[in-house]
């Protein structure tokens, strides 16, 4: 069978298997996460946990979310004492965010919560073919992101 790449139902299917997926995922993450924890604190204790400080405005460029949202998630973190939010010392204006000990604390708590519907995943779908998705999911993600 050939594929005709400028066949719009293609592109199509893609997107509504991305969205279905996204959907599922999230729900899954909620259903699995450590009580009061949300999808949205996760992602950014996770994020700050491997890349160390950072700004709102360069957290939200990073989830695709506005800054007002951001905020939004960062007061929460920082309510149940999970991240430090401090001045730039740079420029006063801004302001910088880091993971604490109560966060990393709360990151591995939810790692463990989600290891095994990650596990799941992996063994079902099968490492070989998830390492052969992620470039395909990586370019679309790049290109929709520019």
């Amino acid at each position: 069978m050939t594929i005709d790449p400028t066949d719009p139902n293609l592109a199509i299917a893609l997107f509504s298997e991305v969205v279905a997926a996204e959907q599922t995922i999230k729900g899954g993450l909620s259903r699995t996460l450590p009580k009061g924890m949300e999808t949205s604190h996760f992602s950014v204790l996770n994020h700050l946990s491997s890349t160390g400080e950072k700004s709102p405005v360069q957290l939200a460029r990073a989830f695709h979310v506005t800054k007002g949202a951001m905020t939004n998630t960062l007061q929460k973190l920082e309510i149940a004492g999970y991240i430090h939010i401090r001045p730039d010392w740079d420029d006063a204006r801004k302001k910088l965010v880091s993971i604490n000990k109560a966060g990393e604390e709360a990151r591995e708590q939810a790692m463990r919560a989600v290891r095994p519907l990650f596990d799941a995943v992996v063994e079902q779908i099968g490492a070989k073919e998830i390492k052969q998705a992620l470039p395909v999911l990586r370019e679309l993600r790049r290109i929709l992101g520019s």
